[in-house]
């Protein structure tokens, strides 16, 4: 159960970072105070259901494109996060491309270090104590 919470943490974490970077570096995305909560949550919440499903999709109907599974998720929870009004706007296609890449890079990053941090390095002081 803590190893979920913080997995669920490190998706919420990430997807912020994600956010709030292509809202500051990317022109064309637009990130609303009053929305940022929301957005975060819509988007986390939306690429942790879908990464699943559109990997399977993918290994079913289209497996050469598994290496891009990510970006694909990405994609769709930004679209998604973006029908919520107040939060996330992004227009024009550049904007699209570098919001999806910049976001994908930061959550995918994001999550491998910060779950080596907390998970693995845990594992292993609880291993070195056990001894």
């Amino acid at each position: 159960m803590i190893r979920f919470l913080i997995h669920v943490v490190i998706n919420l974490a990430t997807a912020a970072i994600g956010l709030l970077l292509a809202g500051w570096i990317v022109p064309g995305v637009v990130l609303q105070p009053s929305g940022f909560l929301v957005a975060v949550v819509v988007f986390a919440l939306a690429q942790g259901v879908l990464g699943p499903f559109v990997f399977n999709m993918a290994r079913q109907y289209a497996a050469p494109i598994l290496g891009g599974i990510g970006l694909v998720t990405t994609l769709i929870a930004l679209t998604i996060a973006s029908w919520f009004d107040g939060g996330l706007t992004i227009s024009g296609f550049m904007a699209w491309v570098g919001a999806t890449l910049l976001v994908w890079i930061v959550t995918a990053l994001g999550g491998w270090i910060l779950a080596w941090l907390f998970i693995t390095r845990r594992s292993e002081k609880k291993s070195k104590t056990a001894q």
